[in-house]
């Protein structure tokens, strides 16, 4: 894991005024295997799966499972996103155990273009589910003087769905930068396994969230609907 302690990465191309920092392209080299290994695995589906199949299959039915649970018959609608989302985070937080990356999660833009796209994808889906008349209502609920503090909540949610993954992922790298420190190369195996660990824990942690919200946002009419009567 690198050594590097600044809150953002260190800027790795320059065009003119543009600065890209190396964890855009580490994003985005991260999104690309992705990619490739999906369409690897797509080619090799079986009618009778084999052990990798079999195990791909049961994750991706543990998260049809847990988004159903959430957003009931809406869940074919959502499932996409929120399992692309777990993926990603999943790929971002571990690929800092590759010498020489540090995972992008670790940026603070980086979680906050993620909380971004989550903070949009709560409205879109609400919009899609009730209309946009039902659902701008429910800001309205149960008094339109309240509507200052939903704003703010909307907002405040957001900026900790992003400084509570950046800061996770930080404090993790310094942890175990500094065990190596202290204890060298003793404990290297220990050190990796709780990278491990923690960097699943923050994928799901963040996924159940933005399902969380997108739930709450899909169920926008329901609430407004109940308070009118």
């Amino acid at each position: 894991m690198a050594a590097n302690t600044d809150l953002l990465a260190p800027t790795v191309v320059h065009w003119g005024a543009l600065q890209l920092p190396a964890s855009v392209l580490v994003s985005v080299a991260v999104s690309l295997v992705l990619v490739v290994v999906g369409g690897w695995l797509g080619q090799r589906l079986r009618t009778a799966p084999g052990p990798l199949q079999t195990a791909v299959e049961g994750l991706v039915g543990a998260a049809e499972g847990a988004v159903e649970g959430l957003v009931g018959e809406q869940s074919p609608r959502v499932l996409p996103f929120i399992a692309t989302l777990w993926i990603f985070l999943l790929g971002a937080n571990l690929v800092g155990l590759l010498p020489g990356l540090e995972s992008p999660t670790r940026d603070l833009s980086v979680t906050t273009a993620l909380a971004i796209v989550v903070f949009f994808s709560v409205h879109w889906f609400g919009i899609r589910a009730s209309g946009w008349r039902a659902y701008l209502r429910h800001y309205l609920q149960p008094s339109p003087l309240l509507l200052p503090f939903h704003l703010v909540s909307e907002l405040t949610r957001t900026l900790a769905l992003a400084v509570r993954l950046f800061g996770n992922m930080m404090s993790l790298q310094l942890t175990a930068l500094l065990v190596l420190l202290v204890a060298g190369f003793l404990v290297p195996v220990p050190v990796l396994l709780l990278h491990v660990v923690e960097a699943v824990v923050q994928a799901y942690i963040f996924g159940m969230l933005a399902l969380v919200y997108i739930a709450g946002g899909m169920q926008a009419q329901v609430h407004a609907t109940s308070s009118g009567d």
